[in-house]
This record gives structure tokens, sequence and C-alpha cells, in this order.
């Protein structure tokens, strides 16, 4: 489907996975030699954990806890020392970047980390013992590893059986993507939670949902996975390499639950019916990851199918693609 200013929902989906593929297999892992990415490297892991940008590498205050590695006929790279020597490895990974990102906020030198959430991301497919290694969650894109995140599409049907989905309103003060319209419920997942606890706090903190109907009628409906390129609107540097796992829920309520803003974050929620949902969709008033997991809510109830998009098989490919870092120890 297309909108008179010529958007389709294919384009939507790719305005969220807007990295172009990253082929980890082959040098220079980017477009050209003079933008060529650096991959982020764990002690005793040849898997990337991240990519990093050559202007991430020129402006960072490195400690001696990195080696960098710059030559161009192999595999740029940097490299997380462990000065424990396996003792601790986990926690010295931590430490490291710790010391690094509060240099480089000391220093104001990246937009992410003038104003950073005071929460960390986990560095996926890191396993030390059992230990999480982790970041500021502020500084994940500029080292390039793959973010979790959890979304929730609360949605209702009338008495003849129409879907219509409780869609929310950004504050307009926020740093990133201010005004835009989201998911329901959605959320950074901090490193010490899982996703489904993230959707219950969050459900409470943005929509007031009750912590007991959410756990009793939620549904974990997949994931949405995509690779995007930081661009305006993202709060922070512009070109990063941002992989990012959504963790997908529905919740379906009666007439009786209404959301309602709880925090600074929702100026209001709207129940809108389907077709205004694609309307706004194909304005683009969606944030560009909410957009892929309404679109992923289309198909998933039939809404969007093959024999009414003729993108289907694009876009569903593309909702699900397959990450270019280590996501499983």
């Amino acid at each position: 489907m297309s909108s008179p200013s010529g958007k389709t929902y294919l384009d939507l989906v790719k305005a969220c996975d807007s990295y172009p593929h990253i082929d980890i297999s082959q040098r220079p892992y980017s477009r050209d030699d003079q933008t060529a990415l650096y991959q982020l490297l764990l002690p005793g892991d040849s898997r990337p954990h991240g990519f990093l940008l050559p202007s991430t590498i020129q402006k960072m205050p490195w400690t001696s806890n990195f080696a960098i590695t710059h030559d161009p006929s192999g595999p740029r790279s940097v490299r997380v020392l462990d000065p424990s020597n396996g003792a601790d490895t986990a926690n010295s990974i931590n430490a490291a970047f710790k010391e690094v990102i509060q240099s480089a906020s000391d220093s104001r030198v990246f937009g992410n980390l003038i104003r950073p959430h005071p929460e960390d991301y986990k560095v996926l497919g890191a396993n030390y013992d059992g230990k999480r290694v982790q970041l500021l969650r502020a500084a994940a894109g500029l080292f390039g590893i793959c973010c979790r995140g959890a979304h929730m599409t609360v949605y209702t049907r009338t008495t003849a059986g129409e879907i219509k989905i409780w869609v929310p309103r950004r504050s307009r003060h926020l740093n990133t993507w201010p005004g835009k319209l989201d998911t329901t419920v959605a959320g950074g997942v901090r490193a010490e939670e899982s996703p489904f606890e993230c959707i219950i706090h969050e459900a409470d903190e943005e929509a007031s949902l009750p912590e007991e109907l959410v756990r009793k009628h939620v549904q974990s409906v997949g994931v949405v996975t995509y690779v995007a390129e930081s661009a305006a609107g993202s709060g922070g540097e512009l070109g990063l390499v941002v992989p990012d796992i959504l963790y997908v829920y529905d919740l379906e309520v009666g007439p009786d639950i209404t959301p309602k803003p709880q925090d600074d974050e929702v100026e209001a929620f709207y129940l809108m019916s389907v077709e205004e949902v694609k309307e706004a969709l194909l304005r683009e008033e969606f944030k560009t990851n909410c957009a892929s997991v309404m679109i992923d809510f289309f198909v998933r109830h039939g809404i969007l199918r093959d024999d009414n998009e003729p993108d289907f098989l694009e876009i569903v490919t593309r909702l699900h693609r397959t990450l270019p870092v280590a996501v499983r120890s």
C-alpha cells in the first residue's frame, strides 16, 4: 500500500532497517575503505560484538585497556583487554568501558553522552563465568553493540469485531523523536532485567496499566530485528551502527481499560482504528522502529497479507534481519 506522498510499508521498514548489510566474512565491513568499520572484540572471542565508526575511533579517549588495530588489509578492530588474565574478565571489561565512557563524557566529545540515561545495557553474547558484560546505555550506539527493547501493542475489539489500537504520542520535550506516535508501551531493556519485566514496569510507568492485568494477559509474540543507522531524531551522533532486537508483545483488553500517561514521556493516548493507524504510518507520523512494530502487528493479525500487499515477502524478511553481531553465548 502506498500513500499520496508515495511512501509504502516497505519504505517504512527500510527506514528502520536502514544500515547497509554488513558481511562479517569480508573486509571492509562498510561501503569503502574511508568509512570501514571497526569490530568490537572481547577477550578470548573472535566474534564481533559491535561495530564502530572511524570518527568514533578518532574522538574516543582510549585507555590502555583497549587495543586498536588500524590495518586496512585486515579487519580493523577495537579489542578490550583483560588485565585480570582470566581471573575476573567480566568485571575487567565493565571497568574498562566505564572508565573510557566517563572520560568521553567529561570531555563532551559525543552528543550521546551529554544527557545519558543512568542505566546500563547488556552486551549480548558475552559470557564469562555467568557474569554480565555491560556498558552505559547512552554509549551503546557509539560501540555499535546490539541493544534490546520491549514493545507491547495494546488493542481492543468493538462489538462488531473491529480491532482498535491504543497509540500514544511522545511528549514534545523529549530529546529523541519528540511528538512522534509510538508503540502503546515500549522501553529499552536494562542489563539486569528480562524483556518481560521491562514491559511490566513500562506498562505501569507509561500507561498506568495494572501489573496484574499485564502479567495475566500479555502475549509474547516474537521479535523484530534490524540494523539502523542513527539519524536526525535519535538525539546523538549521526551514522552510528545500531543493531537492535525488539521483543514484541500483544495485550488485548476490554473497553473498560484505558491507558493513561503517568510519567512525562507520553503526551496522550488515542484509540485508533486500523485505517487511522495505516494513514498515520504512511504520513510517517510514527517513530521509525515503532512503525516496524506496528507493521509486524498487521502481518501477525492478517491485516497485511500476500494477497493485499505486493511487498509482503520483503517486508516480512526485513522485519527479521540476521544481525551481524554475537547475540548468544
